[in-house]
C-alpha cells in the first residue's frame, strides 16, 4: 500500500503468519507517522496540549499548575518554550521532569537562568537541580498525595511502577529542579 512518494508499508495481515509484526501508518498534523508503543501516542497527544497550553498562557489565561518556561536552547542559543508544571512542597517550589528526554530539561542544566510565565506574568528566576539523594523523598511525597502523577510517569515511560516508592526508585532518571529567585 503506497501513501504518496514516501511511505511505503506492507500488509500486516499478509506478514502475520511469518511473524513479522508490521507497525500501523497513521496520519498526523498532515504527516504519515508510524506509531509503535502507546507512549509515543501519549507523547504525541501531550505535545499538542501543550501547543494549546502555550497558546492560551501567551494570551493571558492561566491554569492549573502551568507555567512556561523559556530558557536559551543549549545548541542555537535562541529561546525555547515550554509549558511545565510547578508544584508547591514544604514552602518551596519545584518542577519535576514528566516525559523522558524533554529537552527542556537539557536547557535548564545549560542555563544559568530561566523565566517563568503565568498568564501576564513573567519572572526570572534560578532553576537548581536537586541531588539524587534529596529527589526520592520529595518524589515520595507528590506521588502519595497525587497517585495520578504517578500513573503519567508509567505512560511516559520514566517508570515502571507509578506507586510512591517506584517513583522513588526511579529518582536517578526523574529531573528535580528547585525554583529560586533571582
Amino acid at each position: 500500500m503506497a501513501y504518496g512518494n514516501r511511505f511505503r508499508y506492507a500488509d500486516s495481515d499478509a506478514l502475520a503468519p511469518l511473524g513479522i509484526e508490521v507497525p500501523r501508518a497513521t496520519w498526523f498534523g498532515g504527516r504519515m507517522t508510524v506509531l509503535t508503543r502507546g507512549s509515543e501516542i501519549f507523547r504525541w497527544w501531550v505535545r499538542q496540549a501543550n501547543t494549546v497550553i502555550i497558546g492560551l498562557q501567551r494570551l493571558g489565561i492561566a491554569f492549573g499548575p502551568q507555567y512556561l518556561i523559556t530558557v536559551p536552547g543549549r545548541k542555537t542559543g535562541r529561546p525555547r518554550t515550554a509549558a511545565i508544571a510547578v508544584v508547591p512542597i514544604a514552602g518551596q517550589r519545584y518542577v519535576v521532569q514528566a516525559y523522558p528526554k524533554a529537552a527542556w530539561v537539557a536547557n535548564v542544566r545549560a542555563a544559568e537562568q530561566v523565566t517563568l510565565s503565568r498568564g501576564r506574568r513573567s519572572s526570572v528566576v534560578k532553576m537548581v537541580e536537586l541531588p539524587v539523594a534529596e529527589r526520592r523523598p520529595l518524589l515520595r511525597d507528590c506521588i502519595a498525595d497525587s497517585p495520578r502523577v504517578g500513573k503519567l510517569f508509567t505512560t511516559s515511560g520514566l517508570v515502571d511502577d507509578g506507586s510512591p516508592d517506584g517513583v522513588a526508585a526511579a529518582a536517578d532518571r526523574i529531573a528535580v529542579f528547585r525554583v529560586e529567585p533571582t
